[in-house]
């Protein structure tokens, strides 16, 4: 947490407000994130300059700015990214903020500080890591609804390991992949190259409706997620199987259980999920 409808909702929710607006001064508090946050880098490359669009690439959320330049932000497990006025009250955990038209800061806070927050040239950009080997992305238009199918042919690992590996398809996370394998009605621990066409067909309109819903809701807010506006999600109320351990579930009545894969809790339904 956050995921990708988490990322996407932050996006959505700041990109209306602060496109052409220029930043006019940048507070660094805290450099120990995830990657060490370089205040200088961070001044040389995006003081005075104007942010001209908003886009996510998995969970990465990237700033363009002028003369080609980018912030690329990722919230870690615990981050922030909001406007706020500059007369708010500075909350703890604050670590930068961007100064940005009138009265206006983009503020980030990490409790747990497994953020990053790092300017990149469009050249550096292209050629990231972290980046080149990213899956395609669950909501493109262009991607075909056979591909993971194909792509799980002779596969053993279990098919909720396989539709959160990043390399495979990306912004898939814990929450979503347990909730689209509930609804497409597949046990988390089934082999993926054992699953049928049709079966993965299912599965791959539930990713794409759950991340769809999840988005139009906000996002799930489950301990510190805000959006861009500093607000929670809703979507956390529509979770069906997600945390909820020795409940009932809502279709069959029978009671949610929770397994380990791969170091992740996975949450089912015993007879709804074969």
């Amino acid at each position: 947490m956050p995921e990708l409808p988490e990322v996407e909702s932050v996006r959505r929710s700041l990109e209306p407000q602060v496109v052409g607006l220029k930043i006019h001064g940048i507070e660094v508090f805290e450099t120990r994130l995830r990657y060490p946050v370089k205040p200088q880098k961070l001044k040389n490359r995006l003081l005075k300059k104007s942010i001209q669009k908003i886009h996510r690439r998995s969970k990465y959320l990237i700033l363009d700015l002028e003369d080609g330049q980018h912030l690329m932000v990722h919230l870690g497990m615990s981050g922030v990214f909001y406007l706020s006025e500059s007369t708010q009250t500075r909350e703890k955990h604050l670590h930068i903020i961007l100064k940005i038209g009138e009265n206006k800061e983009l503020r980030f806070t990490d409790p747990r500080r497994f953020g990053m927050f790092e300017a990149l040239s469009s050249a550096e950009l292209k050629r990231d890591k972290r980046l080149l080997n990213l899956g395609p992305e669950p909501l493109s238009e262009e991607l075909e609804r056979d591909y993971l199918f194909q792509l799980s042919r002779g596969v053993r690992k279990p098919v909720k390991n396989f539709i959160m590996d990043s390399r495979k398809l990306v912004g898939v996370g814990n929450i979503y992949a347990c909730e689209a394998l509930f609804q497409a009605g597949i046990h988390p621990q089934r082999a993926a190259g054992r699953i049928s066409a049709q079966s993965w067909d299912r599965l791959f309109t539930a990713i794409q409706s759950i991340l769809h819903q999840a988005i139009q809701n906000g996002g799930t807010t489950v301990s510190d997620f805000k959006n861009g506006n500093h607000e929670i999600g809703n979507f956390q109320n529509r979770l069906q199987v997600y945390q909820r351990t020795g409940e009932s579930c809502n279709r069959c009545q029978k009671t949610i259980r929770q397994k380990v894969l791969a170091g992740r809790s996975s949450y089912y339904c015993p007879g709804c999920q074969k």
